[in-house]
């Protein structure tokens, strides 16, 4: 059987979904979810992609002013990769 996407649960579970959201939002109010915010935009300032683009500001490990711009649908599979290796 083929792992799941995080995506495709949350489109086959509503309630996760709003669940998810609701604590994601207390989250972003955080000083740590402000901060995290923050060093994104910049970033991605930095690397002057636009508003809108299917580019991502993919830090560095251990960098939050240190990146590259890449595709995000490469940059957001990197992540799964990291946790089931």
């Amino acid at each position: 059987m083929a792992a799941q996407s995080t995506s495709d649960y949350y489109k086959e579970n509503p309630i996760a979904a709003a669940k998810r959201r609701k604590q994601q939002a207390k989250y972003n109010k955080t000083d740590k979810g402000k901060k995290l915010i923050a060093n994104a935009q910049k970033l991605r300032a930095k690397l002057k992609i636009p508003k809108g683009s299917k580019m991502d500001a993919a830090h560095w490990p251990n960098s939050t002013t240190k990146g590259r711009a890449q595709h995000r649908s490469i940059n957001r599979k990197s992540r799964l990769k990291s946790r089931t290796a």
